[in-house]
């Protein structure tokens, strides 16, 4: 049993052979030559603003902390565990801060790691960002996770030597994409040529207009020059970079004639566009939310935030949940807590569209008026002015009291015929012949 045991336990075995420097397509080198890294690639404006666009999202966004009740939930304020959510992961660092930087390297490195601080009670107290390129995710003989960190000089000395073991209780680890399902890999990594391709055009527009953008070209001499290297090294001096716009003067029939092309030639602009569209590509980032507003307008740009937030988001924020709850909520937790993040603010829409929708609510009966100014940050109404009563239209019913409202008012009908048939009785009694004939309707109700 152990060795069939051993055989399915290595082929589970992470691996994550695309963090840090340890690149398994030779150093981070892309088709364009140019190195790629996860902090080369901050470099780019682009992957910059992509990566700094959903950390800060998602940083943004109120974190709490919910408790199951009768009545369906209600935040656990009362639990050490919010205030860590919600507030302070650790001594040092705000809630925004501690999600930003994991968001940052959930992004670049495909994984985020925070360090599990308990008391002796086991509960947690605290909670610090790992580097992701210095964690390593293995297995043990008998087929146990484990994380392997390579401490630092600039690290705290908690512990002695250079690596330190961590087990699974003690890491919250959210992984991105991966094959394994255990260890997520580098986005920077699987678009190394895109990104790398970004990158030199770039230094290609950096070069060139470092040159004041003025072309190279032939230096036509009648004679024989004896020494070309001296030649070009003069007229570089003299007519480039800081000097490019100076008034050349040639001697002795010398000749200047531009033989590169343009930039619009050989489509350098649509190159550095195209570039800008395949890393938010990447990211699944709007494009108009890293500046290209070539294909947006007023009438789609809202559209597309919606979208940004249901299709781009909702991933990553199901990510956080579901690590949140399995690596800081104990198995009999889980049944009574719950994390979630809180989207509502960035789904509100216009000013008109929300002012729409909260009259429907309110007119419908499942909205009050002080759940509306509780959404909109405003005072809320006192219960004497009716600030908690829920209210609805009254032409509206429901099915069941239709029929029920029918067979009252059938009820009341033939009530008030037999009322009616006495009393007309009683008169023609008394006034006999005089007494005036009765008259129905259609239907066979009595007409006064």
């Amino acid at each position: 049993m152990s060795i069939f045991s051993g055989i399915f336990h290595s082929r589970d075995k992470p691996k994550n052979s695309t963090a840090g420097a340890s690149y398994c397509f030779y150093m981070g080198t892309s088709t364009s030559g140019r190195r790629v890294s996860e902090r080369s690639a901050m470099q780019m404006t682009a992957v910059y603003s992509c990566v700094r666009i959903l950390s800060e999202a998602v940083a943004g966004l109120p974190l709490h902390l919910y408790r199951y009740t009768a009545e369906g939930s209600a935040k656990a304020t009362d639990n050490p565990l919010y205030a860590l959510l919600h507030d302070e992961p650790n001594p040092e660092m705000t809630s925004f801060m501690f999600r930003e930087t994991l968001m940052t390297h959930l992004l670049l490195w495909g994984n985020a790691y925070a360090q599990i601080i308990r008391n002796g009670k086991g509960e947690v107290v605290a909670l610090y960002p790992l580097m992701p390129d210095r964690m390593t995710v293995d297995r043990d003989e008998n087929g146990r996770l484990y994380y392997q960190y390579q401490m630092q000089d600039s690290d705290p000395r908690t512990m002695k030597g250079s690596t330190v073991i961590l087990q699974p209780s003690d890491v919250l680890h959210i992984a991105g994409l991966g094959f394994d399902g255990l260890v997520g890999y580098s986005p920077i990594a699987m678009a190394k040529n895109a990104v790398g391709l970004a990158i030199a055009t770039e230094e290609y527009g950096a070069k060139f207009f470092a040159n004041g953008a003025t072309p190279s070209g032939l230096l036509e001499y009648p004679g024989t020059v004896k020494d070309p290297e001296r030649v070009r090294d003069s007229w570089n001096k003299g007519f480039s970079g800081g000097n490019s716009h100076k008034v050349a003067i040639l001697e002795e029939g010398m000749k200047y004639t531009p033989i590169s092309i343009s930039p619009n030639e050989a489509q350098f602009l649509e190159t550095r566009k195209f570039q800008i569209n395949e890393i938010a590509r990447i990211f699944r980032v709007p494009p108009h939310m890293v500046g290209d507003l070539e294909k947006s307008s007023f009438s789609n740009i809202e559209q597309q935030s919606l979208e940004f937030v249901k299709y781009t988001l909702e991933p990553w924020i199901v990510r956080w949940e579901q690590a949140i709850s399995r690596a800081l909520l104990t198995p009999d937790e889980k049944s009574k807590y719950y994390p979630k993040f809180n989207v509502d603010g960035l789904l509100r829409g216009d000013y008109q569209s929300r002012m729409n929708g909260y009259a429907v609510g309110i007119q419908n009966g499942f909205m009050c008026p002080n759940d509306v100014r509780s959404l909109e940050n405003m005072d809320l109404i006192p219960d004497e002015l009716g600030g908690n009563k829920f209210m609805c239209n009254g032409n509206m019913i429901d099915i069941a009291s239709v029929g029920r409202q029918y067979e009252k008012e059938k009820d009341d009908e033939e009530v008030l015929e037999v009322e009616e048939s006495d009393r007309t009785d009683g008169e023609q009694s008394d006034d006999g012949e005089n007494a005036l004939p009765k008259r129905h309707d259609s239907r066979g109700k009595l007409v006064r």
